[in-house]
């Protein structure tokens, strides 16, 4: 599902370089769970905007389904995620004017399928999620966790090969934590999607396939659970 060689990136402040992936070398299967671990600053977040295609390496390459990053242009770059990706983000980014349901549609909307077509799916996929009584309401009027559940409602709505997530659980509490985990962790099962989660939270690791330690720009470990 990915694969990546010798994957760098440094970004350039103009005062000094920092190294933020140094020669990341990694393959994921396709309906794998896979954590991404490390202190602050480590590089977790650049990995998986790299190999999503939101950045450019400095050098280095990354195949999605087997697809060079950098052959893409933007343009086809940008419809290739919303055709095939899907994202959630630890600030849900929600788009606060909107309901949950048009949240949710917007992917779809932007991939140019119908409008009475994409209002369906998203109406399928929050009932699905247990939000089916939260439709026509704003991020304002819902909770931490219903607003998460929206957030990876519209990550998954177009149907997604593989799915990023950075700190899905950060802004949640334990209880919302455990209920999202175990969320994502059926949809891997039941979907055979593909998931790679940047976290600090060591539930998330122990749910996963795989769990991938890094430092200072660089995996230095790796433990599979059984």
């Amino acid at each position: 599902m990915v694969r990546s060689r010798d994957a760098h990136k440094v970004y350039n402040s103009g005062v000094e370089e920092v190294h933020a992936l140094r020669g990341v070398n990694l393959e994921v299967v396709q309906g794998e769970m896979v954590a991404i671990m490390g202190p602050s600053g480590c590089g977790k977040t650049t990995l998986l905007n790299c190999f999503s295609g939101l950045d450019d390496l400095t050098t280095g390459e990354v195949e999605v389904e087997g697809v060079p990053l950098s052959r893409m242009g933007d343009s086809e770059r940008t419809q290739y995620r919303a055709r095939r990706m899907g994202f959630i983000f630890q600030s849900y980014n929600l788009i606060p004017v909107l309901t949950a349901v048009e949240n949710v549609e917007l992917p779809l909307l932007v991939s140019a399928h119908r409008p009475r077509e994409a209002r369906k799916r998203a109406e399928e996929i929050l009932g699905q999620l247990g939000l089916g009584d939260r439709l026509r309401h704003k991020p304002s009027e819902l909770s931490a966790g219903q607003q998460q559940r929206v957030a990876i409602a519209r990550a998954l709505v177009n149907t997604p090969a593989i799915v990023w997530a950075d700190e899905p659980t950060g802004n949640l509490d334990a209880e919302n934590s455990t209920q999202i985990l175990a969320l994502l962790r059926d949809l891997n099962r039941t979907n055979r999607q593909t998931f790679v989660i940047v976290t600090h939270d060591e539930a998330i690791g122990s749910r996963s396939d795989r769990v991938l330690l890094m430092r200072n720009g660089e995996i230095v470990s790796e433990r599979r659970n059984t």
